[in-house]
């Protein structure tokens, strides 16, 4: 019933082909430029996006455990300050990661991680950091924001994209995904053809009223991507005291 959203095949950062093409998260359009500046592209040593992720601050990232099981800091990079996987932004070297100690990779409860970065960001127009929503919300419009494929199966976009979406209450996510809906966790839904897919793990899901992060991207259902079921996030609020502690570690 679950899909993660990490991307299997990898993408070619380099490719003509993106340079050539107009790319759309499923259903969404390009993000302006530093419209996100506390977006984070994670890749591996040869530059190829794999996960999203948000500036907390200048030596740390919010991203999803899920992203992270089967990495090591020592194969992974970050690239902050720019909208596009093929060209600018900053890269930095990973020190550590901290994953939720009760994460289940089964279950993917608590998918919730944070990154430290080797050296500090520098902060400017297109690096910043995301605030954090700290109540619980329920029936909101949010946006989400990824470079994830454009379907199943297709391509990675080269343009960071994002899509207008709506929030769900904790009650009208349970009637649909049953168990998997928990208190720690948002369900979001807006049309099916529109959603999250495999690239946008790890990225955040903001109040479009306040810019605040109120979700990390985590799975969608298995059938695949934007196909008319909510897409589950990991609920900030519910891990604020975590991420301060960790942090501060």
């Amino acid at each position: 019933m679950i899909k993660v959203l990490i991307v299997a095949v990898y993408l070619a950062i380099y490719a003509s082909s993106i340079v050539a093409q107009t790319w759309k998260v499923v259903g969404g359009t390009d993000a302006a430029p530093a419209a996100y500046p506390f977006v984070v592209s994670l890749r591996t040593l040869s530059n190829a996006h794999f996960c999203g992720g948000s500036i907390l601050n200048t030596k740390w990232v919010l991203t999803a455990s899920h992203c992270l099981v089967a990495r090591s800091s020592e194969n992974t990079l970050a690239v902050a300050g720019s909208n596009n996987l093929n060209s600018g932004g900053t890269i930095i070297t990973i020190n550590k990661f901290v994953i939720h100690n009760e994460y289940s990779n089964e279950t993917l409860i608590n998918d919730i991680a944070i990154i430290e970065l080797s050296s500090s960001l520098v902060y400017s127009s297109t690096i910043a950091a995301v605030d954090l929503n700290t109540d619980d919300i329920g029936a909101i419009t949010a946006i989400l924001i990824g470079w994830g494929r454009l379907a199943a199966d297709a391509e990675v976009p080269n343009n960071l994209q994002e899509l207008t979406t709506i929030t769900m209450t904790y009650a009208a996510c349970q009637e649909i995904w049953d168990t998997y809906a928990t208190p720690e966790r948002i369900c979001a839904f807006i049309a099916s053809g529109k959603g999250a897919c495999e690239g946008d793990s790890g990225g955040p899901l903001i109040d479009s009223s306040n810019g605040k992060q109120i979700g990390i991207t985590s799975f969608i259902y298995d059938d695949g991507c934007a196909v008319g079921y909510p897409d589950v996030y990991t609920r900030v609020s519910s891990y604020v005291d975590w991420i301060n502690d960790a942090v501060e570690e």
